[in-house]
Parts: C-alpha cells; structure tokens; sequence
C-alpha cells in the first residue's frame, strides 16, 4: 500500500524539476512511510535518491514517477519504481494484487524473468504481454502508472470498484497524477479555484462525484477505467461493469483466468455459490508478510469476514470497533457478542466528542471536502486498529451488494405508491405528510418516515435521489448566491446519480438502485472515507465482499434472494448462519455515524456559530447570509435537525481555509502516526 504521484511531458514543455517531484512525493508520505523512490527517464540510472543532485535533464519528452511505500508485501526487495528487464518499462503501483502469484507462474512459464517476489512487477511483466489491456486480469484493488519509454506512453489504471484513489490533471504538454489532490498542488503556478458545478454535486451527495475534483481543472480516474496518454493527447475508457445485465462483467475481448461465475439457478446453488466465492475472496486477503486483523461492528457484514478469517487462522484474529457515548449511536455491544461467538482477540474505544478537534487534520487529509461525518470515527478506528496490526480487512460492500440499506425498504415502499390510484396516492404523499410533525433528533424514525412520505410525489430516480441529499432543490434555492443559482440551473447534480440507472435497465427498480449505488455512493463516499482514513495512519483496509467474482455473483442473483418484507442480506444471513449470533442476525441496521444533532447543540455549538457566521464565511459569496443563518437558528433553537447539512457547510468552509485561502500544509502536529492523540 502506497502513495503515487508523477508527471509526463511532450517535447514542447520543461521537464519536471527534482525539487518538484521530491516534494510531490513528500505530501504522500502517511501513505507510504516505509520506503522512498523515484524515477527520471533520460537519466543514464534511471532512478534517483531523492536528495543527490542531477544534472540538467535532456530536452525532449519524458516522464518522472515519485513513490512512497506501505510495506505489506515482499518486504525487503519491494522497492518501486520498477521495471522490466532492459529498463524500458516502469511502474508505480498503490495496491495489493490478490492472484499475483498465479500470474506469475504463468508469466514464467512464458519466459519472463522475475528479480522480485512482488505483485508489482507481476504488473510489468503481464503489461509487456498484453499492453494496456492487462488490468483486465488483476485481482485486486489498485491504482498504478506505466510508463512505456519506447512508445512514450502513460498508462493509468484504477481497480474496478474504486478502492484505490488516483487524481490527475491534463494539461497542454504535460500530464500529471497522484494518490492525493495534495501532491499535485505543490506543483508550482497550479491554479487553485473551486469549480461551482462541483460544489453544487458536493452540496447534494456529501461528496464530490467522479470524475470531477472541486477545485477546477483536476479530475479522477473512475473506477473500472484506464487512461492512455502519448503525444500529449489522453483517452479514457471503462474496461469492466459489475455484471446486473447480461454479459456485464467483461471487458474487452482477453483470454483470462478469471472467467465470470455462473448463475445460480436455485436459491441453494446461489448459496453454495456465494459462501464458495466469498471464502475465496477472504483466503486471498490474507496474504501478507505483516499482521492483520480486521473492524468488527457486530453488524452482519463485518461478523461474516471476521468469523471467515477466524476459520482460516490458526490463532484469535484481532478485531477492533469504536462506540461513543450517546447509546444510539453505539454498536460495542454487539461487536463483543461477535467476538465472544468468533473467538477474536477484540479490542475497543469510546469516542467523546473532542473528537471533532481532528477535524482541521481531517480537512487536510480528505483534500476536498467530505462531509460523510463518519470519517471522524473511521479515523480514530484506524488509529486504534493500527497500533496492533498493518492490515484490516473490513465488511464494506455487502450492503450494496445485498440490499443492506433500509432505503431499499423505502424504495419497494415507493413502488407499492407508485401503483396506487391518483386520490391515495395524494392523500399519502399530502395529507399523511402534513399530519406528521417535524423531529429533530437524528434518528427517529419519525424523521425517516416523514422523509420518505415527502419525496413519493417525484418520478422514482428522483425519489431517491431526494432521499439521498443531504440539500435537495427546495433546500438549495433558499441557500445559494444568485450566481450558484445560475450554475444551478445550467448543471444539474442529479445527472451523476441518473446515469448509473442506465447501467441496469431491465431490471428491478431496487436492484437497479443498488447497483447505482454500487458505482456511485460506494466509489465516492464509502471507499473514499476509508482508503484516506486508513492510510492517514499508514493502515492497509482490504474488503473481500468487493472481489469481482463476489460482485457478479452477487450481481447476477434475483432480489427476492437478498431482500424480504423489512430484511435486507437475506441469503448472506442464510449462507453464514453459523458465523452469526441470533441477536447479530435480527438487530436493526445502525449505521456507523456520529450523534452530530446532540454535539451542534452542546459542546460543539460554538463551533458551528462561530465558523459559518464569520463575516469571512458569510462574505465568501457562494450562499446567502441569510440561508446560513437561519439553518444554524433552526438547529440550535431544537426547531429542526439541519446537524447533516451544517456539517457539510462547516466542511466546506474550513476546506477553503486550508486549500484555496492558503497553501496547504500538515496541520500543527505532524502526520498522526499510530498511537498518536488528536
């Protein structure tokens, strides 16, 4: 696991300065604190220390890749940048590559030659073979660059559900990426303005949507998507989709090892299918040359890969959850009854909120705004999790995979509406709406209900996507400048969401909502929240729910499988019922968040008033003055919940302080390291 970062160029533009690229590779140093590198072409070695000085690079096109290494793997000849044979291809690679050994063998056999026993070079040799249609083979998750000196072409590459970020930006003459928006903007003269179309998506989804970055000009590379760059032009393309229609799961046409699963015909074979795939996913995470555990919530997803990595260990696997003191908020109870049912040796922390003083350091490491609140304790849960092993595996995807979200409740809820004569249906959605009174505590099922009601007006994909905003339209309107209101009405944030329907248009509506959020609020909001969270304290997380063999076999299998009445995950709680206490099985999904309604009102409510109502914030010009103040009155007066939206403005603002006001640097403290307090 690793940081990344470098620059290409054509003969008409300056060549990358070492300085440069050093402090690039520098701003990745949490990611990779183990091992340094770094590489030039043209120069006679190739590689460079990083501190010795170079002669001036020779004119013409070029490339220079900066690495900072995690060691998980290969512990002592894993060193990167690297290459082939001759030295005329070379890579930089964030990841973990689960088949690279049978590649390998089979590379051998082919005539290659391996001077490492990593899963990088496993990627070099397989590139020279197949060119840029190799990551059609990889297991894994990734993010990578190669550079192919006798063809001047750059290869960039991303695993197929996004757990492995890469950002870039193309400009004339040059091209450059890295793990984090952070390094690239050590590069001098690069323009920091934010783009207002991004920052009404971020306003809706909490999250800036692929492959957009907020501040103009960057971009990321979607998940399941390879760039090719040469002779300074750039071409992107998708090479996997996840398999809900027919013939989905395969890229372009190359022999591979890795053949799609069958559909099951019966509710059995989907089982003996999905326990056979799963297993198989968790045996390969478990390579490692350094210990691992895994989170435990006591939620189904996380007990089902904890109890599986039990199975294949010889001795207690260490787990690790965190819990706060507000009860509804607090899963501990359920994580010991896991571990205590497992075996695990289980370790635990409570999360007061003094927590929320890590946010300047969370800002800084986020690198655009994010206001998923549960990053905060995902941090401190890596924290934790990192002073005992290097690698966790966790339970993230099994919820999109098998309908885990209550929301899949509300949508079946929403067709059900959907069929009723027009008299109900306005007696539903108007009457029964407004006889419903407001809540303002952050969980009620009150709240959730009368959310529900007030969106079943909408077409179904807006619908949703209603329920889903953290600012919806009616929201949105009361809030922005005039100018954001126009951008508002030129770019519509719906567009991100809509166009993963596309995706599976033959299906079901709830399948085709889970698979929309299976490339969108995975890869953007779950995924993303964990890879920075994790690797801010030099934690590896793998998810054996996201193998592609358990995505298209989860993808290809009916809803009446997964979700039942009020249930969702039904066959994943059918297929490991031995792993599963009886209480894990039927409890309510909780969600893994922070009381942020209490806190706004309490101990942190100053906090709230005195960023957002700072003549700085209020005169920044992209929200009315008045919009602000009145969703910060509604919320401490206990008139309405707006703890999800205040975060998000508060976010946002104290992002710009650190990104667009100023040069961005490491808050005061250093990098967290593991064991390290706020």
């Amino acid at each position: 696991m690793c940081g990344i970062t470098g620059m290409v160029w054509t003969g008409g533009s300056p060549p990358l300065e070492p300085a440069v690229l050093r402090q690039m590779t520098e701003a990745l140093v949490h990611r990779g604190p183990d091992d340094a590198g770094y590489y030039f072409s043209g120069l006679p070695d190739r590689e460079w220390t990083g501190t010795a000085p170079l002669a001036p690079l020779p004119p013409g096109p070029g490339a220079a890749f900066g690495f900072r290494r995690l060691s998980i793997i290969d512990l002592s000849t894993g060193h990167q940048p690297l290459s082939n044979e001759d030295g005329t291809v070379w890579i930089v690679f964030n990841g973990e590559i689960y088949n690279y050994r049978e590649l390998q063998a089979g590379l051998t056999a082919r005539g290659h030659r391996f001077r490492t026993h990593s899963d990088t070079e496993t990627i070099v040799h397989l590139y020279e073979e197949l060119g840029p249609a190799c990551v059609e083979l990889l297991r894994g998750m990734f993010a990578f660059a190669i550079w192919d000196e006798p063809r001047q072409r750059l290869l960039l590459a991303r695993d197929r559900l996004g757990k492995k970020p890469l950002v870039y930006r193309h400009e004339a003459g040059r091209l450059m990426f890295a793990s984090e928006l952070k390094s690239l903007l050590t590069v001098p003269g690069v323009p920091r303005q934010v783009d207002p179309a991004a920052l009404l998506e971020y306003l809706t989804y909490q999250y800036v949507p692929h492959p957009h970055c907020l501040l103009q000009g960057f971009a990321k590379l979607p998940p399941a998507h390879r760039a090719i760059w040469q002779q300074g032009e750039l071409q992107v393309e998708r090479y996997w989709r996840p398999g809900f229609e027919a013939g989905g799961g395969r890229g372009p046409h190359v022999a591979t090892d890795d053949s799609a699963p069958p559909v099951p015909r019966t509710r059995g074979e989907g089982q003996a299918l999905l326990r056979s795939t799963l297993e198989e996913a968790v045996q390969l995470r478990l390579r490692s040359d350094v210990p691992l555990g895994a989170f435990l919530s006591g939620g189904v997803d996380s007990t089902i890969i904890a109890g599986l990595m039990q199975k294949f260990s010889p001795r207690p696997v260490q787990t690790f959850s965190i819990g706060f003191p507000v009860k509804s908020f607090d899963e501990r109870e359920y994580a010991r009854l896991a571990a205590q049912h497992l075996g695990t040796d289980h370790h635990e922390l409570e999360v007061e909120p003094r927590a929320l003083e890590i946010l300047p350091r969370l800002i800084w490491h986020y690198d655009e705004p994010f206001a998923d609140s549960s990053a905060i304790p995902t941090l401190y849960l890596s924290q934790l999790t990192r002073r005992h092993v290097t690698v966790a595996l966790s339970g993230d995807g099994g919820d999109e995979l098998f309908a885990g979200y209550d929301r899949y409740q509300a949508v079946a809820m929403g067709q059900w509406y959907d069929h009723l004569p027009g008299p109900l249906q306005w007696m539903v959605s108007h009457r029964m709406w407004q006889a419903i009174p407001a809540s303002t505590r952050q969980k009620s099922r009150r709240r959730r209900f009368k959310r529900l009601l007030s969106a079943l007006r909408y077409t179904p994909t807006r619908r949703y996507l209603k329920w889903i905003s953290i600012f919806d339209d009616e929201r949105l309107s009361g809030l922005l400048s005039d100018e954001l209101r126009e951008t508002l009405r030129q770019n519509d944030p719906a567009r991100f969401l809509l166009q993963s329907y596309l995706e599976c248009p033959n299906r079901d509506f709830v399948t085709r909502t889970t698979c929309a959020d299976l490339l969108t609020y995975l890869p953007c909001d779950i995924l993303n929240k964990v890879d920075i969270a994790s690797m801010a304290c030099s934690l590896e997380v793998r998810c054996p729910f996201l193998d592609q063999r358990v995505v298209e076999a989860a993808a290809r299998m009916p809803l009446g499988w997964k979700l039942r009445g009020r249930r969702g995950k039904q066959i994943l709680s059918e297929t490991f019922a031995d792993l599963l206490p009886r209480a894990i099985r039927e409890r309510p999904k909780m969600g893994f968040g922070i009381p942020l309604d209490v806190w706004f009102r309490g101990e942190l409510r100053s906090l709230i008033e005195q960023t957002l109502l700072d003549p700085v914030s209020l005169g920044r010009g992209w929200f009315r003055p008045e919009g602000v103040e009145q969703l910060v009155q509604e919320h401490v007066d206990n008139r309405w919940d707006h703890s999800y939206r205040l975060w998000s403005l508060l976010v946002f603002e104290l992002w710009q302080r650190q990104f667009v006001d100023s040069i961005p640097s490491p808050p005061a403290g250093g990098i967290w390291k593991p064991g390290k307090t706020a």
